[in-house]
């Protein structure tokens, strides 16, 4: 009588327990479709450069993966906290310290920062040197986060990876600046200039 009762319980137990379980898969597969959407963000931020699947966790956690809540990279770069606050009296700038943002995603990019420079013949790595040498290295690698961070907003907004516009990006643009400034000053002094590109 008592063995008979004892398989009559474990039957019960062994029904309930595959009941758990199939009520679990069900459960993981809607989660699975909802979370997609989440991971695929993720995965993206990830081609970013110094940008590991933590830091890209991190990232989809604090900023989400809906850009239409800021109206351009611009605010989000501000709400990070990525961008000097603005202090000025009588036309002079007082001070150039960062504003308050979200601590969590400001360290995690900062670390992102840091690893991305570290990545060579890249457009972050350029950007860090050109401006290490003129505001230091603190505010060079706050410049590189904020220069990820504006990426992300694209690349999030846009469902597309990272690009990189390549270590020689400024010498290209300063380049095309200078002659535009150029033929603007010759065509001021009355001259008809024609470009031809050489090499």
């Amino acid at each position: 009588m008592r063995a008979y009762h004892h398989r009559g319980l474990l039957k019960v137990h062994l029904e309930l327990i595959l009941a758990l379980e199939q009520a679990i898969s069900k459960i993981d597969a809607t989660v699975g479709k909802t979370l997609a959407p989440i991971h695929e963000s993720a995965r993206l931020l990830t081609t970013l450069p110094g940008v590991s699947q933590v830091t890209a966790q991190v990232l989809v956690a604090e900023i989400g993966v809906d850009m239409a809540r800021f109206p351009s990279a611009a605010h989000l770069v501000s709400w990070t906290g990525l961008c000097p606050r603005s202090d000025e009296s009588a036309g002079k700038r007082r001070s150039t310290r960062v504003r308050k943002g979200a601590t969590w995603l400001k360290t995690a990019l900062v670390t992102a920062a840091w690893a991305a420079v570290r990545v060579k013949n890249s457009y972050l790595q350029s950007q860090f040197h050109r401006l290490r040498s003129r505001r230091g290295a603190k505010k060079a690698i706050l410049a590189v986060a904020a220069s990820m961070i504006t990426a992300a907003y694209h690349m999030l907004k846009n469902h597309v990876p990272y690009h990189d516009l390549g270590a020689d990006h400024f010498t290209r643009r300063d380049r095309s600046k200078t002659i535009k400034r150029l033929v603007r000053r010759l065509n001021d002094l009355g001259c008809q200039v024609q470009l031809e590109l050489t090499s």
